[in-house]
C-alpha cells in the first residue's frame, strides 16, 4: 500500500540523529510538564513553541507531539502516586490508581496506565496512518462553501459536545473571534480595531496570546491554590513489568473499547477528559466486580487511560487533514504550522508528504520511546514534586516571558502577555472553556475569508451553503449541534412538567 511506504519513509526521517534527539527530549520534558499540577500538554507546548523557531518544521513539530505525548504519559504519575491528577484526563486515573497504591500496588498500577496509554495512542496512531490520507483527498474536491461548513461543525461541536454551559462556551468563542479581527482585513486590506496603536496593526500574535492564557493563567491559579505534595514512593521493576504484560492481555475488551471511545471523543472533538470519565463509566457499568471500582481495580486504571491517549493522538486527524484542531494542544500545533509557513489541510499530504509522514512515524516512535522513558524513571519524575513551587513557578514565568519577547523583539508582547494572563485566569475562574477561543483564534480569519468568498462566489446569497448535498449535510450536522443544548434543555422542562406533583395530605 501506498500508505505504507509514505509511513517507511516518514520513519527514516524520524529516525534522522537531530530528530531523534530532539523526540527525548521532547517525551521527558512531557512527562516533567504533565507531571507538574495544572501546567499540562497545551500549556507547555505554548510555552515551548518560540523555542523551536530556529528549527526545521519537521524537527520542530516532533518535539512539540513528543512534549505532548509525554504530557499525556506524566499525567499518571502523580495521579497514582500522589492522588493529584498532573491533567484533567488523569482525574478518572485517581478513583483506582491512589487505592492501588495505598494498597502497594503503584508499580503495578502505573505499568499498566503506561501501557495502556500505549495502546489507545498506537491505535489512534493506526486510524490517523490509514484514515487521515483518504479524508485529506476527499476535501481536496472541497471548495470556500465546504470549507466553511466544516469549520462551522468543528466551533458547532464544542458548543454541542462541551460540559461546559453552551453560552459560555459561545462566550469563549466569540472572544476567540473578536482577537481574531484586530488587524488588517485578509480580503480588504483595511485596518480593523487597531485604535491608532502601532504595535495592533499586525493582530494579536497567537503564541502570545496562547502563552499568557495557559501558561500565566495557570501560574496564577497554582499560586491561589498553594499546592503541597504528599504521596506514596514507587520503583518500577522489570519483574513488575513483565506480571502485568501478563495480566493485561485478559482486559483486551477494555482496551479495544476504550480506544474507540477515545478516538470517536477526540475527532469530533469532544476531547481527553470527557473520553476518560466516558471509558471510566461505560468499565464500570459493564464489569463484572463493578462494586468494587474506587477500591483499586486495575481495570480502572486501564480504561481512562487508554481513553485519553486514543482521543489526545486521534485529535491530529482532523487537524491534519482538514486544518481543524481536535483539541487546544491540537490547537496551539495548528498555529505553530501556520507560523512555520505550513498550511494544515489536505494539500498538506500532496505539498509536504515528508512533513506529514515524519510526523506521523515520529508519533509511533515517540510513544515506544516514553513508555521505555516513564518505566524506567518513575522515581526521578515523581521527585520533581518535591521541588519547591516557588522555583517551579519562576522558572515557568521566565521561559514564558522569553518566549512572548522573542516573537518580535517586542516589550509590548510581554505586556500582552501578562494582560491576557490575567485574562484567562478570570476566565478559569469563572469557568470559561479556553479552548473554543484557542479555536476561533486560531482559525478566526480562516473561517472568515471561506465565508466572504463564498458569498463572493454566489453574489451575496446564502444559499451556497446548501447548494449541494455534502455541504448541505455539514451544514445541518452543524446547526443539529448548535440547537441540541437547547432542545435538551427544553426536554428535561416538558418532562418536569409531565411528572405528577406529589402533595402531601393534612
Amino acid at each position: 500500500m501506498e500508505q505504507l511506504g509514505l509511513l517507511f519513509q516518514g520513519f527514516a526521517v524520524a529516525l534522522e540523529p537531530q530528530n531523534f534527539v530532539l523526540m527525548v527530549i521532547g517525551i521527558v520534558l512531557g512527562v516533567v510538564i504533565g507531571v507538574l499540577p495544572g501546567l499540562g500538554g497545551a500549556n507547555g507546548v505554548a510555552i515551548l513553541l518560540p523555542l523551536t523557531f530556529s528549527l526545521p518544521p519537521v524537527s520542530a513539530v516532533i518535539l512539540l507531539s513528543c512534549i505532548y505525548w509525554g504530557a499525556l504519559f506524566g499525567g499518571a504519575i502523580t495521579s497514582i502516586l500522589f492522588n493529584i491528577p498532573g491533567e484533567p484526563w488523569s482525574v478518572a486515573t485517581t478513583f483506582d490508581g491512589y487505592p492501588m497504591a495505598q494498597q502497594g500496588r503503584a508499580a503495578e498500577a502505573l505499568t499498566a496506565a503506561f501501557t495502556s496509554s500505549f495502546v489507545g495512542a498506537f491505535f489512534a496512531i493506526v486510524l490517523i496512518t490509514f484514515v487521515a490520507p483518504a479524508v485529506a483527498g476527499f476535501a481536496l474536491k472541497f471548495g470556500p462553501p465546504e470549507f466553511f461548513a466544516v469549520m462551522f461543525l468543528a466551533f458547532a461541536s464544542f458548543v454541542g459536545m462541551s460540559r461546559t454551559a453552551p453560552m459560555k462556551t459561545l462566550t469563549a468563542m466569540m472572544l476567540g473571534f473578536l482577537l481574531a479581527a484586530v488587524g488588517m482585513d485578509t480580503v480588504t486590506g483595511q485596518l480593523r480595531m487597531t485604535f491608532g496603536s502601532v504595535e495592533l496593526m499586525r493582530g494579536f500574535d497567537f503564541l502570545v496570546l496562547v502563552i499568557g492564557l495557559f501558561g500565566i493563567s495557570e501560574i496564577l491559579l497554582s499560586i491561589e491554590e498553594g499546592l503541597a505534595f504528599r504521596g506514596k514512593q514507587a520503583r518500577i521493576t522489570l519483574s513488575t513489568v513483565l506480571r502485568t504484560w501478563r495480566e493485561l492481555p485478559r482486559y483486551w475488551a477494555i482496551s479495544l473499547r476504550s480506544s474507540l471511545i477515545g478516538c470517536w471523543m477526540g475527532i469530533t472533538p469532544a476531547g481527553a477528559t470527557p473520553a476518560s470519565f466516558m471509558s471510566y463509566g461505560v468499565a464500570k457499568k459493564m464489569s463484572r466486580h463493578g462494586a468494587d471500582f474506587g477500591k483499586g481495580r486495575i481495570e480502572g486504571v486501564i480504561a481512562p487511560e487508554t481513553a485519553a491517549h486514543a482521543a489526545g493522538t486521534s485529535a491530529l486527524l482532523p487537524m491534519l487533514a482538514l486544518g481543524v484542531p481536535g483539541s487546544p494542544t491540537a490547537a496551539v500545533l495548528l498555529g505553530g504550522l501556520m507560523m512555520w509557513g505550513l498550511q494544515p489541510g489536505p494539500m498538506l499530504f500532496v505539498e509536504q508528504k515528508d512533513f506529514v509522514w515524519g510526523l506521523i512515524a515520529s508519533m509511533y516512535m515517540g510513544n515506544l520511546v516514553g513508555l521505555a522513558i516513564v518505566l524506567a524513571c518513575v522515581p526521578a519524575f515523581a521527585a520533581i514534586l518535591r521541588i519547591p513551587f516557588a522555583v517551579v513557578a519562576s522558572t515557568i514565568l521566565v521561559v514564558c516571558a522569553i518566549g512572548a519577547y522573542t516573537v518580535h523583539n517586542a516589550w509590548f508582547d510581554i505586556l500582552l502577555m501578562l494582560v491576557f494572563g490575567v485574562v484567562g485566569y478570570v476566565l478559569k475562574k469563572l469557568d470559561y472553556p479556553l479552548a473554543p477561543m484557542v479555536l476561533a483564534l486560531v482559525l478566526g480569519d480562516r473561517t472568515e475569508q471561506a465565508f466572504r468568498q463564498s458569498l463572493l462566489m454566489s453574489q451575496g446569497d446564502v444559499a451556497i451553503f446548501w447548494a449541494n448535498p455534502l455541504v448541505a449535510t455539514i451544514m445541518a450536522a452543524g446547526i443539529a449541534l448548535l440547537v441540541w443544548p437547547l432542545a435538551n434543555w427544553a426536554w428535561g422542562q416538558i418532562g418536569a412538567l409531565a411528572r405528577p406533583k406529589i402533595t402531601e395530605t393534612p
